[in-house]
């Protein structure tokens, strides 16, 4: 549940404005660090680059399939690189193999295909694989149709090995049927992996993965541990004795934040080495000098070295966000370099790169295809305290000053556990277009955010719309103390989590004068048993809807409708699996019977916060003539 209202929404920009801002994507990094791979382009069809890392400039450009999207980039030990080639049309994946001079395909897997990795011997090379997948993977994509006996077939993410000497190899899953494979690593020696894994349906059991072993040439399965939260990135240390992971509470598989844990590669128990860290671990790596991190730590991302039960010592702290495969950061073998693409509210993605332990040199920008890009609005930083607590989230404005107050629309993020980070705002993004027509926009980070240590994170369990709520009118008052914001022409909105706040809000305050409440939750008790990742709650809520209701029917806005008074336009995807659009339809009935102005749109085919591009435009479209009509006319 960690999309927000504005993320979803980046998906409306317009073919104009994608072409004129550069992209880069899937960056990777060599094991030597003296070169990255991304895949770029400026609109439609994108291809495979490799530059230099110390000044960015391209050293070569792969484009073997002019039909494919490509994703997965990563370095073989020897500097050769390895990615998919996805074409659609065929419904196949490439493993694709790319040295000096040629590209060749190593196999075709029918189905999807991610996270390819290189073996330390440089001889072959793991792969994640759907056969015959139904979907694409993960619980915010389109769900499949509900019909015929449900609940029997899952697709099955599974651990397939190929030799890279030989061409068009057949595809024989490693790890055993019925288990999901979520993330996995190399061990030094490369006779195994660690992976995080479940049994059953992989969109759903990711809350109750746990550490394993898989033997690379058997694929037997040995049980490390069974961490207390949700894990990602698994990392095994190069002695081979260890593995370390990041472990906290998480909403999303992929919304990654918690503390770093280590624990033996033979089993036992995790130590956490970050104990109560005043930040959140996004990204981990394990080098030969030891473990590198990236922290959100309140409104600054670090790179770092992490030493246990140490603060980590930052080479790159910023007030930014940043995206590199399947995390925040790309590290060479020998920890001293660091490469991420990285981008704020004002300043287009570039990519960065350095040292980030010699002295003098630092992690720096390196690309400038985007320098010309506009600043669409002034963003600061905000912080407050509530209840004992530090709380920061962002402010947008125009970039000029509007004549008197001005009207603000909060946008709540998703999760709950997630953060708003600067993210650059594209032309046609909800965000700009709010700022442009006139809007304040407040991105708060309350309490179950990340950045400000794991116990900020878990301070709303049991605690759904209580303590993160005050905590976003908290912020508001802290914002119309630096800002000319009326208090009487305020909106809200946000997406999953963020959907819900802004439905359940609606009956905890007459505050607000219009909302925008998309893939939202109206009805927790109702919600427990038609999604499709129930076990995501257990870690919230402490025990299931059938062993505690009142706890779930105590958040629930459907059993509060008699107090909701505020216009809202509501939205979701009919084929959403994280929150069914019979949430919206309970809401929307709600309101309809209590005589509250209402809108409902549910978008065809698609998948949880609504993301295709013309689907999203007509969703930010709508967004802002309800903001106008509701907000900025009030009066």
């Amino acid at each position: 549940m960690r999309l927000t209202l504005a993320v979803a929404l980046l998906a409306a920009t317009s073919p104009a404005s994608a072409q004129t801002l550069h992209q880069y994507g899937g960056l990777a990094l060599s094991a030597a660090g003296d070169r990255m791979a991304t895949i770029e382009g400026n609109g439609g069809h994108n291809v495979v680059t490799i530059r230099a890392a110390a000044d960015g400039h391209v050293v070569r450009t792969i484009d073997p399939c002019p039909t494919c999207s490509y994703a997965g980039l990563t370095f073989a030990p020897n500097g050769d690189l390895v990615f998919l080639s996805r074409d659609t049309s065929a419904g196949t994946v490439r493993l694709t193999y790319a040295d000096a001079k040629t590209t060749r395909t190593i196999a075709t897997i029918g189905g999807i295909a991610q996270t390819p990795r290189v073996s330390p011997d440089g001889k072959r090379i793991a792969l994640l694989v759907t056969l015959g997948a139904a979907k694409e993977s993960g619980a915010t994509q389109a769900g499949v149709r509900m019909i015929g006996e449900i609940g029997e077939k899952n697709d099955e993410q599974r651990l397939a090995v190929f030799d890279i000497t030989r061409t068009n190899e057949a595809v024989k899953p490693l790890s055993p049927a019925g288990r999901y494979v979520y993330e996995y690593d190399w061990t030094p020696d490369g006779r195994g992996f660690v992976a995080t894994t479940a049994l059953g349906n992989g969109d759903n059991n990711w809350w109750v993965a746990t550490l394993d072993a898989i033997d690379a040439q058997t694929g037997a399965i040995r049980a490390i541990a069974k961490p207390t939260m949700q894990i990602n990135q698994p990392r095994v240390s190069p002695d081979g004795r260890s593995v370390a992971y990041i472990g906290g509470l998480m909403s999303d598989f992929g919304s990654i934040g918690g503390d770093v844990y280590t624990v033996g590669l033979g089993g036992g128990t995790p130590r956490n080495i970050t104990q109560g860290a005043k930040s959140t671990a996004t990204t981990i790596d394990w080098t030969r000098a030891g473990l590198r991190v990236v922290t959100l730590a309140g409104d600054q991302v670090q790179f770092g070295t992490l030493t246990p039960g140490q603060p980590v010592v930052p080479g790159f702290a910023k007030p930014v966000s940043t995206a590199a495969g399947d995390g925040r950061a790309a590290f060479s073998a020998d920890g001293r370099v660091a490469a991420a693409v990285v981008q704020d509210y004002e300043r287009a993605p570039a990519i960065y790169a350095g040292s980030i332990v010699a002295p003098g040199a630092g992690v720096k920008q390196v690309t400038h295809d985007n320098d010309a890009a506009p600043a669409l609005a002034a963003a600061r930083s905000i912080s407050w305290k509530n209840d004992g607590y530090d709380v920061q989230g962002w402010l947008l404005a125009p970039r000029v000053a509007p004549t008197g107050k001005a009207p603000m629309i909060t946008i709540v993020h998703g999760g709950p556990s997630a953060a708003s980070t600067p993210n650059y705002l594209y032309p046609t993004s909800l965000n700009a277009a709010l700022v442009k027509a006139g809007y304040y926009v407040f991105l708060p980070n309350p309490r179950g955010s990340y950045g400000q240590g794991e116990a900020f994170t878990a301070a709303n369990k049991r605690d759904f719309g209580g303590g993160d709520l005050r905590d976003i009118l908290a912020g508001i008052d802290a914002v119309e103390r630096v800002a000319p914001v009326d208090d009487k022409r305020l909106g809200l909105g946000g997406c999953s989590y963020g959907g819900f706040m802004a439905m359940w809000a609606n009956t905890q305050t007459d505050r607000f004068k219009g909302i925008v409440a998309g893939a939202g939750l109206s009805n927790w008790v109702s919600y427990y048993g038609t999604n499709g990742i129930d076990q995501w709650l257990l870690p919230f809520f402490g025990k299931s809807m059938y062993d505690d209701m009142k706890a779930y029917e105590d958040v629930s806005a459907i059993y509060q409708a008699k107090r909701a008074k505020t216009p809202t336009f509501i939205y979701v995807g009919e084929r959403d699996i994280e929150v069914p659009p019979t949430q919206s339809i309970e809401w929307w009935h709600a309101l309809k019977d209590r005589n509250v102005p209402v809108s409902l749109v549910i978008y065809p085919d698609a998948g949880h916060c609504v993301t295709g591009p013309e689907q999203s435009a007509d969703v930010r479209q709508r967004a802002i003539a309800w903001f106008d009509r509701y907000v900025k006319a009030a009066r």
